[in-house]
């Protein structure tokens, strides 16, 4: 059996460079100038439970609460398809949820009943936010310490660029498109972290492999052969990964369609910088053999000295 042609990944690592600086660049200014569209989890604002005698339609409530001039509301079902959660950036007041209720059941045959109606402060959502961010960042130096001390620092430097660059561009695709981003879009950014870090950590063990074994070898085409070799398994991973979150989007509803939504383009922008981001960046760092032997002993030094 003949032996697989190495593909040649990093005869474009030029052009898989400029595109991840574009996207970091536009990611970036935008989260500068428009920001993020933050959820109520963040911004506060007001809840609202109904529970319908019958099946309610959720497009058609929410045209009537935003035709009525209620802001930014979201519409989903809870634990049944009778039961539905609403949420408005509008601020809470006493009699709130009875006008809410009234405009309901204005323009619904349907039998509406109020269940509570309550107030989520914007201060918790400053805490969750901060909260959120710090754990983003532990994150991120957890996965450096790790990869220094399983591989070797130029790894650890690539790995994290990896799982940055991959971060901001998520950001960046929800600010540019404002896509809301509450909670469920935070623990999907740290899904991201975790699904990313595994796939570089697949290529660069086999990158520290080949470097040790093949000896007559120049450095990017070292890197080639591994990407060619774990090839099959990333698109593998990635392609049924993306198969269930693609359901979830489809079918899932609302209340976790950003969620999906947000692994789902970590999937892509993940698989993608484990080929070129990381590999991009050790060949930048002028990666070599030496890099990744094993340190000599004193034994070793002792062997080497005798004539």
């Amino acid at each position: 059996m003949s032996e697989i042609k190495d593909a040649n990944f990093m005869g474009v690592r030029k052009v898989a460079a400029a595109l991840s600086i574009i996207l970091l660049v536009a990611s970036i200014a935008s989260l500068a100038f428009q920001g993020l569209k933050l959820g109520l989890d963040f911004t506060g604002g007001t809840l609202i439970e109904v529970e319908y005698e019958s099946k309610a339609d959720l497009k058609a409530i929410r045209d009537s609460l935003e035709g009525a001039g209620y802001r930014d509301v979201i519409v989903q079902n809870f634990g049944s398809e009778t039961d539905i959660l609403l949420r408005m950036s509008e601020a809470y007041r006493a009699n709130l949820g009875d006008e809410v209720l009234a405009k309901l059941q204005e323009n619904s045959g349907n039998k509406v009943e109020l269940r509570r109606a309550e107030f989520v402060g914007a201060q918790v959502g400053e805490e969750l936010r901060d909260q959120g961010g710090l754990a983003l960042l532990l994150a991120l130096a957890v996965v450096m310490l790790y990869v220094a001390a399983r591989f070797q620092f130029k790894f650890s430097v690539a790995s994290v660029l990896a799982l940055v660059h991959d971060v901001v561009i998520i950001l960046g695709i929800f600010s540019i498109f404002q896509f809301e981003f509450d909670l469920t879009v935070m623990a999907a950014l740290l899904a991201v972290i975790g699904y990313s870090l595994n796939d570089t950590i697949v290529v660069a063990d086999r990158i520290r492999e080949n470097f040790r074994i093949i000896r007559q070898m120049a450095p990017i085409d070292v890197i080639n052969r591994s990407l060619t070799q774990t090839l099959g398994r990333t698109v593998v991973t990635s392609f049924t990964t993306l198969l269930v979150l693609l359901a979830l989007l489809w079918i899932g509803g609302e209340n976790i369609y950003y969620f999906a939504l947000a692994l789902s383009i970590g999937v892509v922008v993940g698989t993608y910088s484990s080929i070129y981001v990381a590999a991009n960046i050790l060949l930048a760092m002028e990666i070599s053999r030496e890099d990744l032997l094993p340190p000599e002993t004193e034994e070793d030094e002792e062997l080497d000295a005798i004539p």
